[in-house]
């Protein structure tokens, strides 16, 4: 009976791995291979494929069926499962001991119709990328009427939903169905394996273009060219892994993603789907990313799979205003064939499984994604907005991978549901910063002095997670490390050294970066007012034109803000971009703070960004600021002033806030009157405080008995890092006085270290101490660092699924240890390990007013439970422990029952999911007799039988206190949970 009590014992997660995605296509793989294999009748396949029931409701139908046709199906039940799911997916379920293939039952000498049974999963794959074709071949040979082949090919079946839909009316309808569907498949293959060999090993042509493809790839990859003025750096010297994860609700989470995994099949959620989405905030090193891909590609180092790889900008996508098909768009954008370019367009539509597509920054593209409007033809003409938004659905192209980069709020539901998959991107860890710097500075000596200096200021630390803030941070070394008045401390702090850098390049006397100012105050001026019409109409590339529009003379340009684009039409005129999006953001803000030619309402304006959002007039407010050109020009302008981009806005209000702090208005002395500074420094206090204060109030009245919350929005975020800019701590004591909660949630707010920062700088000034829900952010080591000194104000802190690691617990323990009010703490799905267990034993020893520790899914084992049990002895105020998901066995279920069995305060006890056997829940039968504060004991997934159940009911039968003990899929019996729920009520299973 083994793999039917397997079955019954994971029977959860069978569903859960099954039915979590939303999508049926899982089940409906395993419904195929059962069908093949004969387990399953046509009767009991419509039994469970139910039109209009629930996903979850076929899935537990399945899940009966198997079950009581016996061991054999069960068995091939679980190997399907295996076969289907992605790996990251089969995480936490066991296949032990059954069939490891479910090869070689295939008749082929069986007629047709048992054929396309026998072999349905290979066909379903078969069938789902020409279903138009085969259709048209039966209707026209009468087998099927006009009705059913719409029937089929109902848009809200997936491909493969119809390639099913399909083979169930042939079924139905005979054997020369089967047969007209099998030959059609049979000669289709004989022409794509002659079609392959043909073009792909003979054509020179192909294998010449591919090598001229490859090496305009190369040419636009080999150096690095994103940020920092550093494009004489080889790519190959600097390039430094960055944190890649997959969302906190995939499987895994903390699964490392190498480079080859964002096009691999870890972390899939849609099979149907080509389309890939790494995203992360500016700065992160999305473009770096892509680029260093692309060059791994050209090497023959990675994405071998790929014979064609076609790399696009949407920042220069966003300059052609020509209507263009697929075709045009990739030849003349990419990389023009010399000769057949028929030929080898063909071929890539015959094979789109071996092209690669990348989108660079479909968040700085000037329109927002759409899928209204469908494009099929790869021929057809459409503005290149519209051919992206299709080639990303899968309407254009289908087949062909694509790899799309953009920052995480500007990904809606809309382009979310077209995705194969998300791939987040976190910037730079702690070690990576180090290698970094170490590439960037050849000198060791003067790399390890930069390292030191970022290391001594924890603010600096946070921001270098970031990479292009960590590349100018190395960059201006000279500037950090001579830094009289300390290292920067603000991303505005930053920036000014960036300044500096350059300036002082092209100046015989060394100057302050004030003094630089002033000298180049008409360079500033004009590269601010070019850069904040840029960000008012989402324009990130400039024409000779616009440069001279708004006085920027060669000389200007020469100062290496801007740099040359490159492949921007067909024409020679020169195209021009800033080093990077939020150096555009930084020259805009300094144009506020410095110019006396915009509007007093500019900056009250720039602060309210959601309420333009929800008008749908975002930037049409700084068209007054802009110099008039022909009517034409300002009807487009103000258009695209309407799509202008939130995040860039956000961006540069960020600087404006820093720039106006009272701690660098001294810089703008000679550049401006003090009068007007300190008049717009006002305006950015009274729009934060106002922002603030509209966010306070959307507060809802608690319920009656639970206490005051506020769940934060991203725009709340923001404001907070506007307030840490200003350095101003009065306005932060003003601002959070006025924030009444007891508990502040942050989930999926992408919360890094440099948000940290800012936090921990505002919320130190709360009248009251407060709850600090973080879950689901971006934390790390470095961002609980930069949390300490608002640790004292937090009595409880949330920080799951937060990549933290022993190193950063060790860290926070040795502060909140010291606080009175700290009281709780939730670490779920980190990469802990039984080396934090010694930091949280001193807390438990040294806290007797500490109330949670939950440590839920990480990598602690028997050791570091008897560690975290020498704390446990010695503490009389804990009342919450969680350790499911964790390995500590029975050796450890023994520890903790043995701490915990006199303990007057413990109410809540998790070991779930912790291979606990007879053993341990013999030792946990103890803590229900003695530990009579005890209410909830969790032992659910793990390894107990009858003999260890058997303990559990003697205990409570002396225990009136327990009111439950949980103890689903252990290793027990349908017959046996039976009984023992009759015996022992408060056993739930």
């Amino acid at each position: 009976m083994f793999t039917q009590e397997l079955l019954l014992k994971q029977r959860t997660e069978f569903l859960h791995a099954l039915c979590s995605s939303g999508s049926g296509q899982h089940l409906e793989r395993v419904l195929d291979i059962l069908l093949a294999k004969g387990e399953l009748g046509w009767e009991d396949y419509q039994s469970i494929q139910v039109p209009g029931r629930t996903l979850y409701s076929n899935a537990r139908q399945l899940l009966d069926l198997v079950y009581t046709k016996g061991e054999e199906s069960c068995g091939l039940f679980i190997t399907a499962v295996e076969q289907v799911l992605p790996e990251a997916q089969r995480a936490g379920l066991s296949f032990s001991g059954c069939p490891s293939s479910l090869e070689g039952n295939e008749q082929t000498q069986s007629p047709s119709a048992e054929t396309l049974l026998a072999q349905r999963p290979s066909l379903v794959l078969k069938l789902q990328h020409c279903i138009d074709d085969v259709l048209e071949v039966l209707v026209e040979l009468g087998q099927f009427s006009s009705e059913e082949r719409d029937e089929v090919q109902l848009p809200v079946h997936t491909p493969s939903q119809q390639a099913r839909c399909l083979l169930d009316h042939v079924r139905s309808k005979g054997e020369a169905a089967a047969a007209a569907v099998l030959q059609f498949i049979q000669q289709r293959e004989e022409s794509e394996s002659q079609l392959s060999q043909k073009n792909l090993t003979q054509t020179k042509e192909f294998l010449k273009y591919q090598k001229k493809l490859s090496s305009s790839v190369s040419a636009q990859s080999c150096f690095l060219s994103t940020y920092g003025g550093t494009n004489h750096m080889a790519l190959d010297d600097v390039f430094t892994e960055v944190q890649l994860e997959l969302p906190h609700n995939s499987v895994g989470v903390h699964t490392a993603l190498g480079l080859e995994d964002i096009v691999g099949p870890v972390g899939t959620v849609n099979e149907n789907a080509d389309t890939v989405l790494v995203s992360g905030e500016a700065g992160s090193g999305k473009s770096t990313l892509l680029q260093k891909l692309h060059l791994l590609w050209v090497q023959g180092l990675a994405l071998q799979d790929f014979v064609l790889l076609f790399p696009f900008s949407c920042r220069r996508l966003n300059s052609e205003h020509r209507e263009l098909s697929v075709r045009e768009l990739l030849f003349e954008h990419c990389c023009w064939p010399d000769r057949e370019q028929e030929e080898i367009f063909q071929l890539i539509l015959d094979h789109p499984h071996l092209i690669l597509f990348t989108f660079d920054g479909l968040d700085e593209l000037k329109h927002s994604f759409f899928d209204e409007r469908r494009l099929c033809s790869p021929t057809q003409r459409a503005p290149v907005h519209l051919l992206l938004f299709n080639l990303i659905q899968g309407s254009l192209m289908k087949g062909v991978r694509k790899v799309v980069t953009s920052r995480p709020e500007a990904v809606g539901s809309g382009l979310k549901k077209h995705l194969c998959k998300e791939v987040l991107l976190k910037g730079f860890s702690p070690l990576s910063i180090d290698r970094f710097v170490r590439k960037h500075q050849r000198n060791s000596a003067l790399a390890a002095k930069v390292l030191e200096s970022i290391q001594a200021n924890t603010a600096l630390l946070g921001l270098c997670h970031s990479p292009v803030l960590c590349c100018i941070v190395s960059q201006c070394h000279k500037e950090l490390l001579g830094c009289g008045e300390g290292s920067p401390q603000t991303i505005a702090d930053v920036y000014l050294m960036i300044l500096q850098h350059f300036f002082q390049h092209h100046s015989m006397v060394k100057r302050s970066v004030g003094g630089l100012l002033q000298d180049n105050l008409e360079t500033v001026l004009s590269l601010g007012q070019l850069a904040f019409k840029g960000i008012a109409t989402t324009c990130y590339i400039f024409s000779d034109t616009d440069l001279e529009t708004y006085g920027v003379t060669e000389k200007d340009v020469c100062m290496g803000f801007l740099t040359q684009s490159k492949d921007m039409s067909l024409d020679h005129s020169k195209h021009y971009e800033f080093l990077h999006v939020t150096m555009q953001c930084f020259f805009a803000a300094l144009y506020i703070v410095l110019s006396s030619q915009l509007d007093c309402a500019t900056i009250p304006k720039l602060f309210e960004l959601q309420d333009r959002r929800e008008t749908d007039h975002s930037s049409t407010c700084f068209k007054a600021c802009l110099p008039s050109s022909d009517q034409q020009g300002n009807i487009l302008e103000e258009r695209a002033a309407t799509a202008a981009e939130t995040p860039n806005l956000q961006i540069t209000a960020t600087f404006v806030s820093g720039f106006l702090s009272q701690r660098l208005q001294r810089l703008w002395l000679h550049c401006c009157s003090s009068a007007v500074v300190e008049k717009k420094s006002r305006q950015v206090a009274r729009c934060i405080s106002k922002g603030m204060q509209k966010h306070f109030k959307s507060i809802p009245r608690p319920v009656q008995g639970e206490k005051k919350s506020m769940h934060a929005m991203p725009e709340f975020v923001w404001l907070i890092k506007c307030i840490y800019e200003m350095q101003e701590s009065r306005l932060a004591k003003d601002v959070m006085s006025k924030l009444q909660v007891d508990h502040l949630k942050l989930t999926y707010c992408n919360i890094g270290p440099v948000e940290c920062t800012a936090l921990a700088y505002v919320l130190q000034h709360l009248k009251k101490p407060v709850g600090l829900q973080l879950d689901n952010n971006s934390v790390g080591d470095v961002g609980v660092e930069q949390l300490l000194p608002c640790m004292h104000i937090c009595n409880s802190l949330y920080l799951r699924n937060n990549n933290i690691t022993d190193e950063g617990i060790h860290k926070l323990i040795a502060k909140v240890i010291q606080c009175e009010n700290f009281q709780k703490i939730a670490l779920f799905n980190n990469r802990l390990t039984d080396a934090c267990t010694q930091h949280f034993s001193h807390l438990l020893k040294n806290k007797q007013n500490f109330l949670s520790l939950r440590l839920g899914n990480n990598n602690i084992t028997s050791d570091g439970a008897k560690q975290l049990a020498e704390g446990l002895k010695q503490n009389h105020s804990l009342q919450y422990l969680g350790l499911w998901g964790n390995r500590i066995g029975d050796a450890g279920a023994e520890a903790i029952a043995s701490a915990l069995e006199s303990s007057k305060s413990l109410v809540w006890l998790s070991l779930v999911g912790n291979g606990v056997g007879n053993a341990g829940a013999c030792a946990l039968s103890t803590v229900i007799r003695n530990c009579t504060s005890l209410e909830e004991l969790w032992l659910t997934e793990n390894c107990i039988t009858r003999a260890g159940v058997e303990h559990l009911i003697q205990a409570l039968k002396q225990s009136t206190h327990v009111k439950s003990v949980w103890l689903k899929n252990n290793n027990l019996s349908s017959e046996e949970v039976e009984e023992m729920k009759q015996t022992e009520p408060r056993l739930i299973f």
